[in-house]
């Protein structure tokens, strides 16, 4: 069944304002939505709804670029507006009022979410409605089970909408289908034959004033609990029977119960930490992390976060699968890089210079392409060449994506709760050793390629078995 209403708490957010209503006008454009969606959106600001819809316009004339006027206009025009605190019962019921189903987005900071639930649990939700929450889901294992509980006491968990944009962009979804689809790669997409995978998010996007989220996030939970995490399933799953939502999420689920727990030892010699002090990207000057604005150094929150994983599977046997992610990085790179074991025997001579074999999936801008070993304008000598091919431009943007398939009820692109446990389960041993001092803090000039190997094993290993607890 499909849902024509949408009701956003958290409607004058970045989020919404960002990515929400451009996806909506985008859904527009493509002929998805009609003239009987409507949008309500909730805030604390004393807006009405005429004063909402400028705003809205505003909105999509910075963020939505190339999207049709008709399509900006007709979003504008299906938006109102309610001055609601999220948490209270009576105001959230004059939010999702209505005899038809809603689709109730949680644009909000993760702390909202349970008492937001909650609320919405007292006020009601016609028959057929749907919540959708974004990520992080609760910010740890803990809240995320009582998340989940309260969640159960509302609705199904098939009306349960937990959004990662990432699972719904084009390039992230060719993992699945350049696996799949092709002969040539499932037979060795495996630990016989792949040494590494390195899923990386480097960016050269500073903080950018999102202090009040980010400094109570660091980049391990903004991304790598979630983001990249839900990459790895992709990259290291079975092949499902289907990709109807249980076959692939049930597949998922295993690529993460399969994780091996990090013991505090492994934490230390795999993980790393760090965050930027002043420097330069690009042509401006950046200030240090600790002194942008809103920041609490005293949380030593990370912008840098590198995690190395292994997988106790059949197929992932020997296999590392590295997740890195930063801010304030000399340059961007987004994508995923599988890197090939070598042949056993070269022909060639003693040639200690052999690069691997690696398949990159670029994730922003999309592509994808091949490092190659052929033979050189030297006799009997090896040289690589890159084949590289463009890719088509999706037709929906990500949250455009993600938008579609809640109001049609689709959550095969969704996270399970199940799945979303096993991810904090993942992490939770980092977070814990880092709280305990057992990683260094570390730092990076802003424009670098981020912060530099000086731990040397042992020393590490001292910092490890110190009774005390140690400052970051």
């Amino acid at each position: 069944m499909t849902v024509r209403r949408l009701a956003v708490l958290g409607g004058t957010g970045d989020l919404t304002g960002r990515y929400l209503l451009p996806g909506l006008a985008a859904l527009y454009a493509g002929g998805h939505l009609d003239d009987r969606f409507t949008m309500t959106a909730a805030g604390r600001e004393e807006h009405d709804g005429e004063q909402y819809r400028q705003w809205a316009a505003a909105q999509l004339e910075r963020h939505g670029a190339g999207l049709p006027a008709d399509a900006v206009r007709a979003v504008t025009a299906a938006c109102d507006y309610r001055r609601a605190d999220v948490t209270d019962p009576a105001e959230v019921a004059a939010v999702v009022a209505g005899d038809e189903p809603v689709a109730v987005y949680l644009a909000l900071p993760p702390a909202l979410f349970a008492p937001a639930v909650t609320a919405l649990h007292h006020a009601g939700l016609p028959p057929g409605s749907r919540i959708v929450t974004e990520k992080p889901f609760g910010e740890s294992l803990a809240d995320a089970r009582e998340l989940n509980r309260l969640l159960a006491d509302v609705l199904p968990e098939q009306a349960v909408f937990r959004v990662d944009h990432f699972l719904a962009m084009t390039t992230v979804q060719n993992l699945l289908g350049s696996r799949l689809a092709n002969r040539v790669l499932e037979p060795i997409w495996n630990g016989t034959h792949i040494a590494e995978v390195d899923i990386v998010w480097d960016e050269t996007l500073a903080l950018e004033g999102r202090a009040g989220y980010y400094d109570h996030v660091g980049a391990l939970k903004d991304m790598i609990q979630n983001h990249l995490l839900q990459i790895l399933c992709l990259v290291a799953m079975e092949p499902p029977l289907t990709l109807g939502e249980r076959d692939l999420r049930d597949r998922k689920v295993d690529v993460l119960r399969s994780v091996r727990r990090l013991t505090d030892a492994d934490v230390v010699h795999r993980t790393r930490r760090a965050r930027y002090s002043a420097g330069r990207v690009g042509d401006h000057d950046v200030p240090s992390y600790t002194d942008e604005e809103g920041v609490d150094p005293s949380r030593r929150t990370e912008t840098f976060a590198e995690v190395e994983l292994e997988l106790d599977s059949w197929r992932w046997a020997g296999t590392r699968f590295r997740l890195r992610t930063g801010k304030g990085l000399g340059r961007d790179r987004m994508e995923v890089a599988v890197r090939f074991r070598p042949v056993p025997h070269l022909p060639f001579g003693h040639d200690d210079h052999v690069r691997p074999n690696v398949l990159r999936f670029g994730l922003d801008p999309e592509s994808l392409s091949m490092d190659m070993n052929v033979v050189g304008s030297q006799v009997e000598s090896l040289t690589q060449v890159s084949l590289s091919a463009r890719m088509d431009p999706p037709e929906l943007p990500a949250y455009g994506r993600l938008l579609l398939d809640v109001l049609r009820g689709d959550p095969a692109l969704s996270i399970r709760g199940d799945e979303a446990e096993e991810a904090w389960r993942v992490v939770e041993p980092v977070i814990s050793a880092w709280e305990r001092g057992l990683v260094p803090l570390e730092e990076y000039p802003a424009g670098s390629d981020g912060p530099a190997r000086r731990h040397t094993p042992e020393r590490r290993e001292d910092l490890l078995h110190q009774d005390a607890v140690l400052p970051p």
